[in-house]
């Protein structure tokens, strides 16, 4: 029997539909094209002052925890990759942004509920450091129907946000 093309996502399409979404919605992106912003590698400036660094994945281990000694291992029992994450230097806040991609009902419906404990577990591994750590998600339009209402009522009241066409500066503390 021929196998039917999956074009909604979620599958064995996870990876082609939601890795696009990632790519077409990177954090540096923003930068990149500011006009008041200039990014240098993963460092944001802005009036020549450095602002802000951005990590993904492993550079969040290898770029800001290994220079500073700091052994995940010891903390937490496994290693978190954020899709996203920028460290805003006023602030001493890490931002940490996942990115979700839906286009039918599927298992990142339940990928939403972890946020409160990955947003714990993140806090526990940077706290040695004493930086703080706010978690959002980045969410396809898919989200946006009411079937959701429930999931994003309890993102907001455990302590992190969502977000769908932009994430703002003023959140970010970049404004």
């Amino acid at each position: 029997m021929p196998r039917n093309i999956n074009t909604v996502g979620g599958g064995a399409q996870t990876n082609a539909n939601g890795l696009h979404f990632e790519q077409t919605t990177e954090l540096r992106d923003l930068f990149e094209n500011s006009d008041v912003f200039t990014l240098l590698g993963d460092n944001v400036y802005k009036d020549k002052e450095k602002v802000a660094t951005l990590y993904q994945k492993h550079k969040l281990y290898k770029n800001l925890l290994e220079p500073k000694k700091v052994d995940y291992t010891k903390i937490i029992s496994k290693k978190l990759l954020p899709d996203d994450a920028i460290l805003v230097h006023k602030t001493n806040t890490l931002f940490i942004i996942e990115k979700k991609f839906q286009s039918s009902s599927g298992s990142v419906d339940e990928k939403l509920q972890t946020c409160d404990f990955k947003k714990k577990q993140y806090t526990k591994l940077f706290s040695p450091l004493g930086i703080k750590v706010e978690y959002c998600y980045y969410l396809s339009e898919w989200f946006k129907q009411g079937e959701y209402r429930d999931v994003k009522e309890y993102i907001e009241d455990v302590g992190c946000r969502y977000f769908f066409d932009e994430i703002p500066l003023d959140y970010l503390g970049l404004e």
